[in-house]
């Protein structure tokens, strides 16, 4: 059997999701820390965030908390190795995705803690795993200095979810109070959220592609999120270049239909032209 790519996602939420707040959460959090209540109470104040999905989380964790990338490239490595095992006629290849890159030095820090602590346990464990470490594109700016951070990464996924966020400059969560008003007064046809704003988003991804697919041509591209299983936003996707899509469990069935049509058409285009 040929290899048989894993992609894992490394830590995305907010950390202000992951904070205690009942009080015997914060109890026994306590007593594992040999902190006191009123400690950790005070830890946990000090890092609570106006705007969290703007704020402490993807690989800005990473970089001020490096043991949390090194516990989850040991999970994700010992994963593959204990798999590995189990089916010698597999050939496992765990792609690391790294989310909300904006830099590539930023990217680059963090994939050099994951790639020290996944050639150690590799090197511990007495076989061979080849890993991929990519990024997650979700920001405007990452769009725009992709041909740096292609030479970092060995994948970018894009996340059309976080992009549409921060391109249009409206909350994901809090979107809905107002974006009726927008249909109803046809300024959007569409939610932006549901399916792909080509002209835009659109525009921003294939900047993202041709720079990077110029910096690294062996780049591997896909999106991620709720437009991968939009059918027109699929297609788009087909259009554009992209190696494949994922998407929620439940529209995978549409997605793969709409792959299947998208790359149909371009066929029936192609015979057509010759």
């Amino acid at each position: 059997m040929s290899g048989n790519p894993v992609n894992i996602r490394f830590l995305d939420p907010p950390l202000h999701e992951f904070l205690p707040t009942e009080e015997e959460d914060i109890r026994r959090l306590a007593d594992a820390q040999g902190k006191t209540i009123a400690q950790i109470k005070q830890i946990i104040a000090s890092l609570y965030e106006f705007n969290p999905m703007l704020g402490h989380r993807g690989l800005r964790l990473a970089i001020t908390y490096p043991e949390i990338p090194r516990m989850q490239t040991r999970a994700v490595i010992r994963a593959a190795l204990n798999v590995q095992k189990m089916h010698p006629d597999w050939t496992i290849v765990p792609e690391i995705m790294i989310p909300l890159t904006a830099d590539a030095k930023e990217l680059a820090f963090v994939k050099k803690i994951v790639v020290e602590t996944a050639d150690a346990e590799i090197s511990a464990s007495g076989t061979e795993l080849k890993y991929k470490v990519g990024t997650m594109i979700e920001t405007p700016r990452a769009c725009t200095v992709a041909d740096e951070i292609a030479k970092v990464a060995d994948f970018f996924s894009f996340g059309t979810n976080d992009l549409t966020q921060m391109s249009y400059g409206f909350s994901r969560d809090d979107a809905g109070k107002f974006l009726d008003a927008y249909y109803e007064n046809k300024i959007f046809e569409n939610d932006p959220f549901a399916k792909l704003d080509q002209k835009g988003i659109g525009f921003l991804m294939q900047t993202a592609l041709r720079l990077g697919k110029e910096a690294n041509p062996s780049l591997h591209t896909g999106v991620c999120g709720e437009h991968g299983g939009d059918p027109s936003s699929v297609e788009f996707c087909h259009k554009i270049g992209l190696d494949y899509v994922s998407c929620s469990p439940f529209r995978v069935p549409i997605a793969r239909l709409a792959a299947a049509q998208a790359a149909i058409a371009d066929l029936k285009e192609k015979c057509e032209k010759e």
